[in-house]
């Protein structure tokens, strides 16, 4: 017998054996994916190296090691229980096969996209943002605790408040009474929770992160919890590496069982568990608008330059998409109510870490500055150099020539 709250050393087909039947509500499970390779990774502070392997003699291998401890996890399972399968590219058919095979296709229930996003090296191809998570139930009485979202930005308010039926097509329209006014819905809540769940993966400096390989983030595991099981459930993960399953589990009342056959793994799932932490996503909390930047002033000023936006930064607008003579191209655009000198401080300390780059301030208001030694430049802006150039034509001592002409010309000295 093998007791709640609890995390195991061995091999999960030998554990899964000495629970109960029919004892589950939830099974999360991160298998190997089938990479073929060996693991790596450390802590931050890189005291800590964590390794496992990834290889297998051939498919058959890996589909046989998959079927086994599947249907070892069915065997434990409730009627009304459910289990996620976490994929990537390398092995998602596979799984979806032994799933098919084990517990039924008519038990598939969703194919979880996880996306997020991510720095990567270039490749040739596109950039791998997303991993699968196949949902499967025992039958179709599986526990469900559906979760509502907030209305997109583009729900319109007629979307939101007009009841909709089914015209004589089945095609979904609006309801009206028999005299043809509109009929209005009663509360609403929100959209119910797609298949496609847009999550942060965890960054460098997440309080949760523990330099495991394979170590999700505690939200993701928390939605899938809450969705399908109540307080005081048992969850089992048969793989649960870092923990964060069970961190997950207890963290929102629910009882726990993890399984794993590194010694490493099983020490790291412990001492999170004596302290649980949670990584607040700042970007779920506040939305992508708050970390965009929409200033019609700054925008104005950068008419005509390819760039791109800089979020999240005080002190630089945008980043030319090509460098020049090697070194990467930052500007700032001179605020309204800003005085010259404080706009070129604030660019020169916001480059001063970025390796060999330049900074170009766009000058937005008529004012002498006294340039000292420095890699930031001040430019004119547009607006600026037409009236100049009015200036010098009807009656005024400014030059044209005094200011460059495009900005090619402004950094040909670099």
């Amino acid at each position: 017998m093998v007791n709640d709250n609890n995390v195991i050393l061995g091999d999960c087909l030998e554990v899964l054996r000495d629970i109960p039947p029919e004892s589950v509500n939830l099974i999360y499970l991160d298998p190997p994916f089938f990479t073929g390779r060996r693991h790596r990774s450390a802590t931050r502070n890189g005291d800590k190296q964590y390794a496992f392997d990834d290889v297998w003699i051939d498919s058959d291998d890996y589909l046989n090691f998959l079927a086994k401890r599947l249907s070892a996890c069915k065997r434990i399972m409730k009627k009304d229980a459910s289990i996620f399968v976490h994929c990537d590219h390398n092995n998602v058919q596979f799984a979806r096969q032994v799933l098919d095979l084990t517990f039924g296709s008519d038990n598939f229930q969703s194919d979880i996209v996880w996306f997020y996003k991510r720095w990567s090296n270039a490749k040739r191809g596109l950039l791998q943002q997303h991993q699968t998570i196949l949902f499967y139930s025992m039958d179709c009485s599986f526990k469900w605790r559906p979760m509502l979202l907030d209305y997109s930005a583009t729900t319109n308010i007629d979307q939101i408040l007009q009841k909709r039926t089914r015209d004589m097509r089945g095609k979904s329209v609006y309801a009206t009474d028999v005299t043809g006014n509109i009929v209005y819905g009663k509360e609403k809540r929100g959209v119910p929770l797609g298949d496609v769940w847009d999550i942060p993966f965890l960054n460098p400096k997440a309080k949760e992160r523990t330099g495991f390989p394979t170590q999700k983030p505690v939200i993701l595991l928390e939605r899938i919890i809450n969705l399908t099981t109540d307080e005081d459930d048992l969850v089992v993960d048969p793989f649960c590496g870092s923990g964060t399953t069970l961190v997950a589990a207890k963290l929102t009342k629910r009882r726990y069982l993890g399984i794993d056959i590194l010694p490493d793994a099983v020490a790291l799932t412990k001492s999170r568990l004596d302290n649980p932490v949670r990584t607040e996503s700042a970007l779920m909390r506040d939305g992508i608008e708050a970390y965009t930047n929409h200033d019609p002033w700054v925008e104005s000023h950068l008419v005509g330059l390819s760039y791109s936006r800089i979020q999240r930064n005080s002190g630089m607008d945008a980043i030319l998409k090509e460098s020049i003579g090697g070194k990467n191209v930052f500007l700032r655009v001179q605020r309204e109510n800003e005085a010259l000198s404080q706009t070129v401080f604030l660019l020169e300390n916001a480059i001063k870490n970025k390796g060999d780059a330049i900074g170009f301030v766009i000058a937005t208001h008529d004012e002498p500055l006294v340039m000292r030694e420095s890699n930031v430049r001040v430019l004119r802006s547009p607006a600026m150099q037409l009236n100049h150039t009015l200036a010098h034509h009807f009656g005024g001592d400014v030059s044209s020539s005094s200011f460059p002409r495009k900005f090619s010309e402004a950094v040909s000295g670099f």
